[in-house]
Order: structure tokens, then sequence, then C-alpha cells
């Protein structure tokens, strides 16, 4: 063999083992960058389901307070509309005005707000007929007021509650209302069911606007069956017209607002009930205390009662940046 075989060879020979010997070390670095690239993938992977995790369950905490924040809203509310219920207008009204007369302020010297809104919203027709048969004002061929309105009805037919309330007056008249019910309610109205043939309802029974709380009847002081219905607001007489739409049986407006004037001679008159109007009526305090809602002011307060700001802080001992917690009682007078 000539030298320049055997150089070819030697060199082939050299070339094989290189590149055996090189083989396996390519291979091992690219296993060790495939490990390295994949561990970093699953510790990505790991992070973002860790984040996702972490945002999933602060949205459900979230969600979970958000809920309970709605429950509490909903009984604190519950709460306020059954105190309300329980307790009617005693804000405007006081605590010692639940006597047995048609005006609980009877033989009493009681301060009427200036203005107040009266909310009519949930108003229900107190019978299905809505025909007017007598209207609202004095009545010359008998000489007298008529200090509400006649609905007409038939014998038997259900009166319901105009509103939501408590009965504060069941009671039976021979010379005027016959069988008739007072209810007092939370927007500062109270309504006068006369004539009725039977009383549904007990005094002290928390009653919803529609149910039934008598039959249609003449008894008293009657000519015929019919529903004598009266709006009272704190013992004055309101013609029932302004405030409701009888031909529709809808409130003329969802807020009325009452505006102090002539009619107030008819508190001090201090008409009782018909056949009681003679006898001496118990003494009434002015309401003391006004009982906070939801959204009031201290001006608004103030305004509605007939004071200053200045007044209500000091009989409060609060200052005029102090927060009012729905509920709670504040001192008028």
């Amino acid at each position: 063999m000539s030298k320049k075989s055997i150089l070819l060879l030697c060199c082939s020979l050299c070339f094989v083992s290189a590149t055996v010997a090189n083989t396996p070390v390519r291979n091992t670095r690219s296993k060790q960058v495939n490990s390295k690239a994949k561990t970093e993938r699953t510790k990505t992977q790991d992070s973002v389901r860790f984040l996702g995790n972490m945002v999933a369950d602060r949205l459900e905490f979230r969600n979970k307070v958000s809920s309970e924040k709605e429950v509490r809203k909903a009984e604190y509310e519950s709460r306020l509309a059954m105190e309300s219920l329980n307790y009617p207008a005693v804000d405007i009204y006081g605590e010692d005005s639940w006597s047995e007369y048609v005006n609980p302020f009877v033989g009493a010297d009681v301060e009427i707000p200036e203005s107040y809104d009266i909310d009519c919203s949930s108003f229900v027709m107190p019978v299905e007929d809505k025909q007017v048969t007598s209207e609202f004002g004095y009545r010359r061929r008998f000489g007298r007021m008529h200090y509400g309105i006649d609905l007409s009805v038939n014998r038997g037919d259900t009166i319901r509650a105009a509103f939501d309330g408590k009965v504060r007056v069941r009671n039976y008249e021979h010379g005027g209302y016959g069988y008739y019910v007072i209810v007092r309610h939370p927007n500062g109205l109270e309504t006068v069911y006369g004539h009725m043939s039977r009383q549904l309802v007990h005094e002290n029974q928390i009653v919803r606007a529609g149910q039934p709380i008598g039959l249609g009847g003449s008894t008293g002081r009657s000519t015929g069956p019919h529903l004598h219905f009266e709006t009272r607001f704190m013992g004055i007489p309101i013609n029932p017209s302004t405030i409701i739409d009888f031909d529709n049986g809808v409130p003329l407006r969802d807020v009325y607002t009452f505006h102090r004037g002539s009619s107030t001679r008819y508190a001090k008159a201090g008409k009782g009930s018909r056949a009681a109007s003679k006898r001496k009526g118990r003494n009434s305090a002015t309401p003391k205390t006004y009982r906070i809602r939801k959204g009031d002011t201290l001006e608004a307060i103030a305004k509605r009662n007939g004071t200053t700001v200045a007044k209500l802080c000091a009989k409060n001992g609060i200052s005029k940046t102090k927060t009012l917690t729905p509920g709670k009682a504040l001192r008028i007078k």
C-alpha cells in the first residue's frame, strides 16, 4: 500500500472517530436544553394557574361579601318597613296620639307642619265601584260639613284598605259613622271608612293596601248603602278628590304635598266622633320626636317640622355634620 493510501485511510478513520465521539455530546446538550425549557414552561403554567386561582378566590370572596351585604340590606329595610307599620308616622303624630277619636288631637293645641310630602303611590281603591255619589264640602241642606266623599257600594261589598297601615279605631256610632274603621298610614295620612255593615279588622291590627277591612252597608246616619271615605292629616280633613282620581282609581300624583292653610281650623274645632263631640277630649302631647328615614338630612327634617337645624342640634346634642342613622329618633321639642 502506498504512503498516499495509508494517509487517506488514517484521515478517514480520524473523521469517523471524531463524528462518533461528538454525537453523544450534542444529544446530551439538546436534552439539557429541552429539559430546562420544559421546566420553565411548567413554572410558567404553575404561576398562571396560581394567579388564576387567586383571582377566582378573590372574585368568589367579593361576590360572597356583596351577597351578604344585599341580604343584610334587605333585612334592614324589612325591619324598617315593619317598624313603620308598627309605629306609623310616629315622627309627626308623636307617641301619645293613639286616641279613640277621629281627630287624634281633639282638645289639644297641636302644631301642624307648614307642609308635608305624602307618598300616595301605593294607593288601592277601597271599593270596586268608583262612582262618587256625594262630594267633600259644606252641605247646605243639612247645614253642616261633609268631611269626606261617598262612594257607591252594595250591602255586603268588600271594603279595602287604601294604603298599608295600622288600625287605630274600630267603633260604632249610631248617630254618625255607624260601623267605622280608622287606619293610620306610614305616609302620614289617616283614612276613615264609615257606614259599613261589618268590620273585618280589630284595633292595632296591621293591614296591607287592598286588604279587606269591612263590608259595605248603611249603618249610622245614612239613607242608603254607601261608603263614607275620609282622608285626614293630623286630624285635618283633606278633600280626597284632591289626592285621588276616583274616575280611574289612581293617585293624581305619586306625592301629595299638604300645605297648612285655612283647613287647619278643623283641627281646632276638635271633632272627635260625631256622637262623642260633646265629650271632653284627652290631652295629647305635641309631637316630640322624629324617626329618621333613609335619605333624610337635618335641613329637610328641620323644614318638615317647622324648626331650624341649629335648634335640632342643640336639642339633640349633635353637630351639623352628624351622620343620621335611619330608624333612630331625633327630639324635635
